[in-house]
């Protein structure tokens, strides 16, 4: 006698994937780490006040680099907008952007906002404000930047390379 034998094949389970959420998991809100600078240098200057040089010139410059910086953000916002990305790093980003400022740095909306930032401390003629954004800065760029560059090499692969050896991080 021939016994027949029935498979049955179950299907496994459909369930969601383990994966890796699309944000480039950054450590803090970079604009958080501005206005920390901005708290931590308006009470040193508070404390301990140091006005470097009143002269026209400097508020001149101060000035000047303020409105550039601002410039630099919002032309960086909207090429990010232009391309349907998200300009906040705790989204996902959805395209390698490379026109406006993105041309020059491949961190625009940073530099710009340090910029902008060091022109208003030259225009107010304060001190403190300078120093104080530098441990912000460096937070900023090794916990912040280098994550979001990790994250979008690992989106992007090649793409992503290509425009990381055409342009500098800064400047």
């Amino acid at each position: 006698m021939n016994k027949v034998t029935t498979v049955i094949k179950f299907q496994p389970v459909q369930t969601a994937p383990k994966t890796v959420a699309d944000v480039p998991k950054v450590i803090v809100f970079p604009p958080f780490l501005f206005l920390g600078a901005v708290i931590s240098g308006t009470t040193l200057q508070y404390l301990w006040p140091i006005h470097p040089s009143a002269a026209l010139a400097v508020r001149i410059v101060g000035a000047t680099l303020a409105l550039a910086g601002v410039a630099v953000v919002l032309a960086a916002k909207k090429s990010l907008r232009r391309a349907g990305t998200n300009v906040r790093p705790d989204r996902p980003t959805t395209a390698v952007v490379s026109d406006g400022p993105y041309r020059f740095t491949r961190n625009p909306i940073y530099l710009g906002a340090s910029i902008a930032y060091l022109g208003v401390t030259l225009l107010l003629n304060v001190f403190w404000p300078i120093p104080a954004l530098l441990p912000p800065f460096a937070l900023l760029h090794w916990r912040v930047v280098q994550r979001e560059e990790l994250y979008l090499e690992r989106k992007f692969g090649d793409a992503y390379l290509a425009y990381k050896n055409r342009v500098r991080r800064w400047l």
